[in-house]
């Protein structure tokens, strides 16, 4: 769980808000205009690492996002255009900062949004191979569980995406300079063997320099599958013009009972003492029906969309429920937010 590991890695010396402070990266590439509920693990993995008086930077891959992460896929991801990436990039950067700064940024000033194209676009071809093509083994590019799933796969893969991971990691190796100073980059379980790709890189373009990673689990139901955007009911957007905060809260109320506690322990800043209450209160005889989740979407939605969209969304829940007079009209109304 993604709060167990954060305990974890706040409670350790090197991550102690007594220590000294770390500068930690979360990447996220322009695959959609707008972050879904399962991106959001890494938005709050962010804030929860600057509750702890570390610094969080949010990384926004124009440059990656042109070539398309393989990790989890069966198949190439469709090319995009500069336009597209540059209106998702827009997207992205919005959806961090209306959550990070909400959570109160890095230390009171706004989360830091850098964007790779502005190192990474000025590198020439020949440059990139001779300065970090020399440093790295085809044996171990191969080696990587991601590549050798897609070698194996009928499609096979392009060398477009076989050199995905070298530019994520010359990512953390520029990052981890004097100008950033990163030395963390936290991802994802499933980017496992991006982030080594660059732990590895750095020591050996930087003299031994030692950086680390840092996963957490994706979000999944209890039957198993990822949160993603491509879920059967739709993806839950964070973005408002692509999903209400009425029907964003709507997503979440309508979760499994099978779920709602994971999604309360890992998705929310409530005290576990707090989400156990919760949950013996959802399981006692003649508890309120949905009670969990209500408590869920209000906890996400208040995340997401602040004050003013958790009181929408109530407004809104509160005309289309069942037995009000001209619920009809009201819930169609409602469905409109």
């Amino acid at each position: 769980m993604l709060r167990t590991l954060t305990r974890h890695v706040m409670a350790s010396p090197a991550f102690a808000p007594a220590g000294p402070p770390h500068t930690v990266y979360v990447r996220f590439d322009p695959t959609a205009d707008s972050l879904h509920l399962g991106n959001l693990l890494g938005i709050l993995t962010l804030a929860w690492l600057a509750r702890a008086g570390h610094k969080p930077v949010a990384l926004v891959g124009d440059a990656t996002g042109r070539v398309g992460d393989p990790s989890g896929r069966s198949t190439e991801r469709p090319l995009l255009d500069g336009t597209a990436i540059h209106r998702n990039l827009d997207g992205i950067a919005a959806n961090i900062r209306q959550v990070l700064d909400a959570q109160g940024g890095a230390g009171g000033e706004p989360v830091v949004v850098l964007n790779n194209h502005d190192w990474l676009g000025g590198i020439s071809f020949l440059d990139f191979l001779r300065d970090v093509g020399k440093h790295t083994r085809v044996s171990g590019m191969l080696a990587k569980d991601t590549v050798r799933t897609r070698l194996a796969s009928d499609d096979g893969m392009s060398f477009m995406e076989f050199t995905y991971q070298l530019l994520q990691a010359y990512d953390f190796a520029y990052l981890s300079d004097p100008l950033h100073n990163v030395r963390v980059q936290a991802s994802g379980s499933d980017q496992w063997s991006n982030i080594t790709a660059g732990t590895e890189l750095t020591r050996k373009l930087r003299g031994g320099r030692v950086v680390h990673g840092l996963i957490f689990p994706l979000l999944t139901r209890s039957d198993g599958k990822k949160v993603s955007k491509s879920d059967a009911a739709g993806a839950t957007w964070l973005t408002a013009s692509k999903l209400s905060p009425y029907k964003f809260y709507q997503h979440l109320v309508r979760m499994p009972d099978a779920d709602v506690v994971g999604f309360l322990r890992s998705m929310t800043f409530l005290p576990l003492e707090e989400v156990d209450a919760i949950s013996t209160a959802a399981a006692a005889p003649g508890a309120v029906p949905n009670g969990a989740q209500h408590r869920l979407a209000e906890e996400v939605t208040r995340l997401v969309h602040g004050e003013a969209g958790v009181a929408a969304a109530l407004a809104a829940t509160a005309v289309a429920a069942p037995g009000r007079t001209g619920a009809g009209a009201d819930a169609r109304t409602a469905d409109a937010l």
